[in-house]
């Protein structure tokens, strides 16, 4: 059976890092390499990692990054990267045993297909939610990169695909973004590779719903900016620029929903007008109105209200 290379991006994770380690110890067959980027580490993520994998058999190879930047530092490891398979998992999630080796076997039982996507399960502030199935993708590249950037399939967790190296080539993640940066880096490969799916859940997620909502109060603005710029360079894969304008609106309407949620109803008001003016599904459209809708009755009621109370 042909051999992985994966890549696992950390940045002080000792905490976690002998665990994601020893839940891939049970694929040590397949894999060829693990190449752990230790990015600018304060802590002992690097001799962690090294311990375990003397203690278990893993051919750990420590990739020594001050990227600051988990895309940064995958692009360090895909430049290194020698064996013809690669497999992506954050220093912080669990593999199941068998996904990996089930991944590779689809790949290479379904001839043709340059990457496989499969079922992942995820975890949010500790509570476990329901399994993840990849669903609607087809055999066309260029369909799946567009209806992926129109969140018409189902999302790809880091940690579920397994992709050849021939494909990836010289694609890499974008980098200096503040989100969705994944996203761009898998509507490029998908644009150029056939794609099969597993329905058996290779991984678990872990989500801090609070770090995540985070990203998008931080330079709002401008890293919308940053990331907009970055998204309509996929127009060289050949995306429909539509498709480009969608995601625009989703990610717009998203960053609303967590200024919202945090009080910031200007904020969220300019965010919502982006969402807006994007093209949008019939749950976009509807998701909007609710928002415009709570946005105007918050500021109505919420704005005397505090008035009063510092008064």
């Amino acid at each position: 059976m042909e051999a992985v290379s994966v890549i696992i991006p950390a940045h002080d994770a000792a905490r976690t890092i002998a665990r994601t380690l020893a839940s891939l110890v049970s694929e040590k067959e397949v894999i060829g390499e693990v190449l752990l980027v230790d990015d600018s580490s304060s802590d002992a993520t690097a001799a962690v990692a090294s311990d375990l994998s003397l203690q278990c058999g893993l051919p750990l190879c420590v990739v020594k990054s001050s990227c600051r930047d988990a895309g940064g530092s995958r692009n360090l490891a895909l430049e290194q990267a020698r064996f013809p398979w690669i497999y992506l998992i954050d220093a912080d999630d669990i593999h199941l045993e068998g996904g990996l080796r089930a991944l590779l076997a689809k790949a290479v039982g379904d001839r043709g297909a340059d990457m496989v996507v499969g079922a992942y399960r995820r975890q949010v502030g500790g509570e476990e939610r329901s399994t993840k199935l990849p669903g609607g993708y087809t055999k066309s590249g260029p369909a799946n990169a567009c209806a992926y950037l129109e969140g018409r399939i189902r999302s790809i967790a880091v940690g579920s695909a397994l992709v050849s190296r021939r494909v990836v080539g010289d694609t890499r993640f974008p980098t200096g973004l503040a989100y969705d940066e994944d996203t761009l880096f898998w509507a490029r490969l998908m644009a150029k590779a056939s794609l099969a799916v597993l329905t058996r859940p290779i991984f678990i997620y872990f989500v801090s719903a609070e770090r995540s909502d985070d990203r998008f109060t931080i330079r709002p603005a401008a890293c919308f900016l940053e990331w907009r710029l970055a998204l309509r360079r996929l127009r060289s894969c050949g995306i429909a620029e539509r498709s480009l304008k969608t995601r625009e609106g989703l990610v717009a309407l998203k960053i609303a929903r967590v200024h919202y949620a945090r009080g910031d109803f200007d904020m969220a008001g300019r965010f919502l007008s982006v969402a807006e003016a994007a093209p949008r599904t019939g749950a976009a459209v509807w998701r909007c109105m609710r928002y415009r809708l709570k946005i105007a009755l918050r500021r109505r009621f919420w704005a005397p209200a505090a008035q009063l109370q510092r008064a």
